[in-house]
């Protein structure tokens, strides 16, 4: 048995692979602590309610801005889309070592599998992670520890390397059955949690950032909601397309900075215009708003115009979405 007072940080996405992590920690004694990164591109729910299920404590650490500086030009570059795994574990590594070293954590965890992805996972690219973390020395991933060579915490007798694991590839049956063992029956679905992976999101990311170029947090926040559309290199609009989308872009409207658009008296999209526009683009983008309603196409209609505290009601004609090619780009 571990001494008691062997601190342990580990880096948790909120999946079953975290969770096997830190519980195989956990039964050799070692006092565990989970951290999560929060940014417009990966939420920390899951992670949340891992914590709350395994009884392991968790911080959240908001890195938006550290993280645009890493994923505007990632020196080992992206995935299919715009992720930069590779880049991105090293980030949390580093971003884990400094609250390692300044709370006295003996050393850092994840619940890496060898051979699981084939960017970020290789035997190569986890050495990659290590190394660019500036914290190589200090990291476990006690699922494959038994892959890798034996580390400094092993040596000196922080961590059992006999009940360490070796599983490896993609296959999670060895996760599934240990999870059985360890009493773990809740955990989510593997994947699907980074935005960066999907193309749609990439696509409006890519715009944001090299036609666009000026932006803030809550421009990056907006890309996850709605129909971007972009009527000029410093004009785009956001259209929702559900109920529930509705609600999300309301809840980041600036009412001090944004243009918001709604039909006059039928239901529809919210839109609004982030940053404002001029008038010829406000009544382009009413008429956009006015063609995902249900009002009659080929007669005027009013749309609320709403500015800085200021509220008007507006006619335009109707632009429905199939003829938008010739005035916007879809993003």
């Amino acid at each position: 048995m571990v001494n008691k007072c062997v601190r342990a940080l580990g880096l948790s996405s909120g999946g079953l692979d975290s969770i096997l992590a830190a519980l195989i920690l956990k039964d050799q004694g070692i006092d565990v602590t989970w951290i999560t990164f929060k940014t417009p591109f990966f939420s920390p729910k899951s992670a949340i309610l891992a914590s709350k299920q395994n009884n392991i404590p968790l911080r959240v650490e908001e890195i938006t801005d550290t993280y645009m500086d890493m994923l505007k030009n990632p020196p080992a570059g992206y995935g299919k889309n715009m992720n930069p795994c590779m880049d991105c574990h090293a980030l949390m590594f580093a971003q884990a070592g400094v609250i390692m070293e300044k709370e006295g954590f003996d050393f850092l965890f994840s619940g890496e599998v060898a051979g699981q992805r084939p960017m970020s996972q290789t035997k190569n690219s986890m050495n990659y992670v290590a190394k660019n973390s500036g914290v190589k020395r200090h990291i476990l991933r006690p699922l494959s520890a038994l892959l890798f060579p034996e580390t400094p915490m092993e040596k000196e007798g922080l961590v059992d390397r006999e009940k360490l694991l070796d599983i490896s590839g993609r296959s999670r049956k060895a996760q599934m059955v240990l999870a059985k063992e360890m009493g773990v029956t809740q955990y989510p679905a593997p994947g699907g949690g980074c935005l960066l992976t999907d193309k749609g999101f990439s696509k409006k990311l890519r715009d944001l950032l090299y036609v666009q170029k000026i932006y803030d947090t809550r421009d990056l926040y907006l890309l996850s909601y709605g129909r971007h559309l972009r009527l000029a290199p410093d004009t785009r609009i956001v259209v929702g397309r559900t109920k529930a989308e509705n609600e999300e872009i309301a809840k980041l409207y600036d009412p001090l900075k944004d243009v918001r658009l709604r039909h006059a008296r039928l239901a529809g999209p919210l839109v609004i215009i982030p940053g404002g526009a001029n008038e010829k683009r406000v009544r382009l983008a009413a008429s956009i708003c006015a063609g995902y309603t249900k009002t009659d196409p080929d007669l005027p209609t009013q749309v609320v115009v709403q500015f800085q505290g200021k509220e008007e009601i507006i006619t335009v004609p109707v632009l429905k979405p199939a003829d938008l090619k010739e005035s916007v780009s879809y993003l």
